[in-house]
């Protein structure tokens, strides 16, 4: 199946690149209309050169069979400033194209109806296009990354607000660094929720107690809105976390790439 889709890709001239920069990871896809051929993970480093970058990213294509001259355009959101055009050029570098920057000048559809518009992550305005479009509204989107983000959007599809939590990794990271006789874990559910030792009692509150508050915040969000909503959740951990969830919870791992496609789209002819 994956072999099909990809040819499906190599034989159209529709074929992006879309990449999106996290405070830990840059997520990279190549898209066609609305088919993700693939989605690989680099570490975000903000001392590697644009040279190593382009490396990186000419490897990943390789990787995943894809030619670059077969990619007719590139966009990136990005959460570190610091790196975008050091990223930009790596791509024009490897593909000979000027990608698209999310972010103002950008169409993206969305009606951010929070104090300031412009304080919205790009990431977050990727989702809630993405989101949108696949599944309605209204929504509460859950980005379960370096830090966990709540977006929610309302009946007439618009961004009206949400929250920003400690992420799993950084919650278990501060944990570690502050305490002398905890040590660093895996990060997989124990068990039992009640752990009989050290490391799964780290893991009961770091999995599970994540698993409570998003339970609690989807819960706290539609009791202020007043009705129920479709949850969707994504982000490189969502699938450790989402799956214990009491609510209904949908788990889509490519919305950010989906997300890239459809703003690509409305910006260029």
């Amino acid at each position: 199946m994956k072999n099909e889709i990809m040819n499906d890709l190599k034989n159209s001239k529709n074929m992006i690149l879309a990449i999106d920069m996290g405070n830990t990871n840059i997520v990279i896809g190549c898209i066609n209309d609305q088919k993700v051929c693939f989605e690989e993970r680099l570490s975000t480093d903000s001392s590697k050169t644009e040279l190593e970058y382009a490396i990186g990213f000419k490897t990943v294509l390789e990787l995943n069979n894809i030619n670059s001259s077969d990619i007719k355009g590139a966009i990136i959101s990005s959460v570190v400033p610091s790196l975008v055009n050091t990223v930009k050029s790596a791509i024009e570098k490897i593909i000979g194209v000027t990608p698209l920057i999310v972010g103002p000048g950008l169409k993206t559809g969305l009606n951010i109806l929070i104090d300031n518009p412009k304080e919205l992550g790009s990431d977050l305005v990727v989702d809630a296009v993405a989101a949108i479009k696949e599944y309605g509204a209204p929504l509460i989107i859950i980005d379960v990354g370096t830090a966990t983000t709540i977006s929610v959007i309302d009946d007439k599809k618009n961004y009206i607000g949400g929250a920003i939590l400690p992420g799993v990794k950084v919650s278990l990271d501060s944990l570690v660094s502050r305490t002398a006789q905890l040590p660093r874990i895996s990060l997989e559910p124990p068990k039992n929720v009640i752990g009989k030792n050290t490391i799964d009692c780290m893991k009961s509150g770091i999995i599970y107690g994540n698993v409570s508050c998003i339970d609690g915040m989807i819960e706290k969000i539609e009791s202020e809105v007043g009705h129920s909503m479709t949850t969707v959740a994504t982000g490189g951990l969502a699938k450790i976390i989402v799956p214990l969830c009491k609510k209904n919870i949908i788990l889509d791992n490519e919305l950010l790439l989906k997300g890239l496609k459809i703003i690509y789209d409305k910006n260029v002819d």
